[in-house]
């Protein structure tokens, strides 16, 4: 089997038609991606295990295949989940008859992890407004600051649970698979 054959390997799409999957495109897109979500404040090695996971065709690997595909260590993928499952972008599983684990995105990938922000905001504004009276009150410039920031977060917490409920409205009218149960 030469290098070309090798890297592109027949996939089958959602439908079950068959497709080619080209290995050296997927690398790419896995770099390309990872250097957006690094840009966007994500840890590097964390970026790069999770879009693996997100091109991989069942959005679950082992830590060896993990490993593997980006050829990194072990302990560099342990690191990344450890990131990963932090932010509920990722989840353990066992395999069946097996001790080793199985990393896989949870369903709903975008909305959970947007919705776990949403928790954070509520925990930021809170601390945001109990800065307010340490730094001497909402006259002060630092605490006219923070009260500023509290009332941002609370905008964007409401802002963000009323976008929640239009994406799940407008996602029912998308030609999209049902979310399996977790």
């Amino acid at each position: 089997m030469t290098r070309v054959e090798r890297e592109v390997r027949d996939v089958r799409d959602a439908n079950g038609t068959p497709s080619e999957r080209d290995e050296d495109a997927v690398a790419r897109f896995v770099e390309r991606f990872a250097s957006e979500l690094t840009e966007a404040g994500m840890q590097r090695m964390a970026a790069r295990v999770f879009a693996a996971l997100l091109i991989s065709e069942s959005g679950s690997m082992t830590s060896a295949e993990l490993a593997s595909a980006l050829r990194i260590s072990p302990a560099a993928v342990s690191g990344a989940i450890r990131y990963l499952s932090q932010v509920n972008m990722v989840g353990r599983e066992r395999e069946p008859g097996s001790r080793r684990d199985r990393y896989v995105l949870h369903n709903e990938l975008w909305y959970e992890t947007f919705t776990n922000r949403d928790r954070l905001l509520t925990r930021w504004e809170q601390v945001m407004r109990d800065g307010v009276a340490s730094a001497g009150g909402p006259g002060t410039a630092a605490g006219a600051r923070m009260a500023e920031t509290a009332a941002f977060f609370t905008f964007l917490h409401g802002e963000l649970s009323q976008l929640m409920g239009r994406w799940r409205t407008h996602r029912a009218t998308l030609d999209l698979p049902p979310i399996p149960p977790e």
